[in-house]
C-alpha cells in the first residue's frame, strides 16, 4: 500500500476538519481492505471472497445503503467531495492482485497497473478531497503513487518475501542477470542492490514529476501532499544509505521536524534541512 499509519497521521494534521475526516475514512476503507488482503490465515479464494463483500459493500454505499461501519463513515465523504466509486474498486483490485498471488516477479506492466491501483487511485479520491482537480492533479497522483509505492516496495523487501511476494519487476531483475521467482534467493543474490538502485531510480523519477507540478501549482493544501512526499524521499535516500537493507521508520523529532518546517515554507524534500 501506498502509505503507514504514522506518515498518514502527521500529513493530515495539516488539513481542515472536514477533509481530515475524510480523509481518516478514506484510510480506514484502505487498511481494511490491505488487512484482508495480507491475511496470512486465510486461503486466496477465502480472501477474494471477502474484497468481494466489500465490492458489494461499495454498490450499497452508492446506492445510499451502507451497512459496514466504514461504508458508513465513508458515505458524507462520498456524498461531499464527489468521490469516484470506479477509484475505490481500484483498491481493492489491487489487493485481489496479492490475494491472487500476482506479485511475484512481475512484468513493469503489471507493477505499474498495481501501483495504479493501491496507490495512484488513493491519490485520485484524496485530491478530490483537497478540492483539487484537472489533468495536472490526477498527473501528480499518478506520478507520486508511483514513487510512493516503488519506495514502499524498497523498504519492505524482507517483510514481503516472508509472504511469499516478489514485487521487483522482471525487467529489472534480467537486467541483473538474476533468475527465478523465489524471494529468498532473489533477496539473497549478490547483484541485488543492482536492482534496488534502478527501482529507486525510477522512484526518483516519480517524485521529480511530483515536485515540478506542486512548485507550478503552489497552494496551501498541497502543503499535506508535499509532506508525506517529504517523508518517503527521506525514507528512501536511508535504504540507499544502509545498502537497501531495512531501516526503522523517520523518529517521531525528525517527523515534528518535517511538519514545522513544511508549515512554515515548504520546499522540496531535500531542501527541507
Amino acid at each position: 500500500m501506498s502509505g503507514r499509519k504514522s506518515s498518514f497521521y502527521w500529513a493530515m494534521c495539516l488539513l481542515g476538519r472536514r477533509r481530515r475526516q475524510a480523509m481518516f475514512a478514506l484510510y480506514a476503507f484502505c487498511r481494511v481492505v490491505d488487512d484482508i488482503a495480507d491475511e496470512g490465515e486465510l486461503s486466496p479464494a477465502e480472501r477474494l471472497a471477502l474484497l468481494a463483500g466489500w465490492r458489494a459493500e461499495l454498490s450499497a454505499l452508492y446506492d445510499g445503503k451502507p451497512s459496514h461501519p466504514i461504508a458508513q463513515a465513508l458515505a458524507g465523504p462520498v456524498a461531499e467531495f464527489s468521490l469516484d466509486q470506479s477509484d475505490l474498486l481500484a483498491i481493492i483490485d489491487g489487493m485481489a492482485m496479492d490475494a491472487e498471488g500476482l506479485m511475484r516477479r512481475p512484468s513493469t506492466e503489471c507493477l505499474d497497473l498495481y501501483c495504479d491501483r493501491v496507490a495512484a487511485a488513493v491519490g485520485r479520491l484524496s485530491m478530490r478531497v483537497f478540492g483539487l482537480e484537472g489533468a495536472e492533479m490526477t498527473a501528480l497522483a499518478s506520478h507520486l503513487g508511483s514513487a510512493l509505492q516503488r519506495t514502499n516496495i524498497l523498504r519492505d523487501l524482507a517483510e514481503d518475501g516472508a509472504r511469499g511476494r516478489l514485487y521487483l519487476p522482471d525487467s529489472l531483475l534480467a537486467a541483473a542477470g538474476i533468475a527465478g521467482d523465489d524471494p529468498q534467493q532473489v533477496l539473497s543474490h549478490p547483484r541485488l542492490p543492482q536492482v534496488c538502485a534502478a527501482l529507486a531510480a525510477e522512484a526518483r523519477r516519480d517524485f521529480a514529476a511530483s515536485w515540478r507540478i506542486m512548485d507550478k501549482r503552489r497552494c496551501r493544501i498541497l502543503r499535506t501532499v508535499g509532506l508525506m512526499a517529504a517523508v518517503y524521499a527521506c525514507q528512501l535516500d536511508r535504504l540507499e544509505a544502509a545498502g537497501w537493507k531495512a531501516v526503522s521508520r523517520l523518529s517521531l523529532f525528525n517527523k515534528l521536524r518535517l511538519t514545522i518546517r513544511w508549515m512554515v515554507h515548504p520546499t522540496p524534500w531535500n531542501k527541507v534541512g
